[in-house]
């Protein structure tokens, strides 16, 4: 880090001086990586493309969108997994990256309601490997026409869906019975749970906080977040997946050389500091938390937890309420060993699997993740 061009910079003096080519640099905005957003549901006439424009929009991991389809056989979805795209650090048994696949095969069974198609899955029809996911076929998707189908009122949030990690409201607490109702929407057999009592909030907000902390203050698992930093336009929209930073701030300090992935990396610049501070609040704010889990831990098992999940957000999305998965807790890394049994005992019951955990709260709306185009997934 340059110091003084950074102050310069953050501090206004270079902002309040800028010239048009600073202007233009800092109102440059992604086009390609948001485009599938504004394309589902009408760029395809085809129902199975129709149905998957709109599950490649579904929530994942680090955003690395981890889905290939196979589209070769009539009436028929084959979804598998995109080894490349994997979290091996973070996510060492692919349980996280399981649950993404879960809530991309919800949103396209959904989606295809819409259309009056029902869906038959049939989940890992190769085996399945508890240890790691591998090339064989995650499910088998055969669209039926049902004239009888119901489409569910849920998928009116699927475009305004998001993971909201910006700081929440702390002056407006979130209902028990909210809570409730987002619970309410898990439909396949996850136990979902909340609480948004003072004692819960401060004792979560800590353990989510310390577990936050050890992911981005172990090396090995903070540089596989870093490696996937999008920074600016042009990185976003040539890999619009992983983490994206993006707007005037991220344009301008990626302009000038003050944002760069080797800095935000190196635990002595100043700029790991700040982003650090900056990640860390986000669970200070939480006004509540929601967790998911399951008696088993499967691979079918982390599917329906997935489908659950995306459910739950949808839900969470439809009342208002903001949602970030603070899932570090639950990540079988060894470092993280201390405070994934801290988790479980504090939320498991009678030997489940915590899949998910997530903070509640009211929050500014924020832009959509980058997305690949479903050609980019189609095998």
């Amino acid at each position: 880090m340059n110091r003084r061009k950074f102050l310069c910079l953050t501090g206004g003096g270079i902002i309040l001086a800028a010239t048009a080519t600073l202007g233009t640099i800092a109102s440059r905005k992604p086009t390609a990586a948001f485009a599938p957003w504004d394309q589902a549901g009408s760029l395809y006439d085809e129902p199975r493309k129709r149905a998957l424009s709109y599950a490649i929009l579904a929530p994942n991991p680090h955003n690395r969108q981890p889905w290939l389809v196979d589209l070769s056989r009539p009436n028929t979805v084959v979804l598998t997994v995109d080894t490349d795209r994997l979290l091996p650090d973070t996510d060492p048994f692919n349980r996280q990256i399981t649950i993404g696949l879960g809530c991309f095969l919800e949103i396209m069974v959904m989606a295809a309601a819409q259309d009056g198609y029902a869906v038959d899955l049939v989940l890992f029809p190769q085996g399945e490997d508890d240890t790691a996911l591998d090339h064989r076929p995650i499910a088998i998707a055969t669209f039926r026409t049902d004239p009888g189908i119901a489409p569910d009122p849920l998928f009116a949030h699927v475009m305004t869906r998001r993971s909201n990690k910006d700081p929440y409201d702390t002056t407006r607490p979130v209902a028990p019975d909210t809570i409730a109702q987002i619970a309410a929407a898990a439909i396949h057999g996850s136990r979902v749970a909340g609480d948004a009592t003072p004692d819960s909030i401060a004792a979560l907000r800590r353990l989510t906080t310390d577990a936050l902390s050890l992911e981005v203050d172990t090396p090995h698992t903070f540089k596989e977040s870093v490696d996937l930093f999008r920074i600016g336009k042009a990185e976003v929209d040539a890999s619009p997946d992983g983490i994206d930073f993006s707007g005037p701030l991220f344009e301008t300090l990626g302009a000038f050389g003050l944002m760069t992935r080797e800095a935000m990396g190196d635990p002595t610049t100043t700029i790991f500091a700040q982003g650090k501070a900056a990640v860390l609040a986000g669970p200070e704010t939480a006004m509540g938390h929601l967790w998911q889990a399951t008696m088993g831990n499967t691979r079918t098992d982390q599917i329906m937890a997935g489908r659950d999940w995306v459910r739950l957000n949808l839900a969470a999305t439809g009342l208002g309420v903001g949602m970030q998965p603070l899932s570090q807790a639950l990540q079988e890394f060894p470092e993280m060993a201390v405070h994934y049994d801290a988790a479980h005992a504090m939320l498991a019951q009678n030997g489940e699997t915590l899949q998910m955990l997530c903070r509640l709260g009211y929050g500014p709306n924020i832009a959509p993740s980058p997305r690949w185009p479903l050609e980019a997934k189609l095998i």
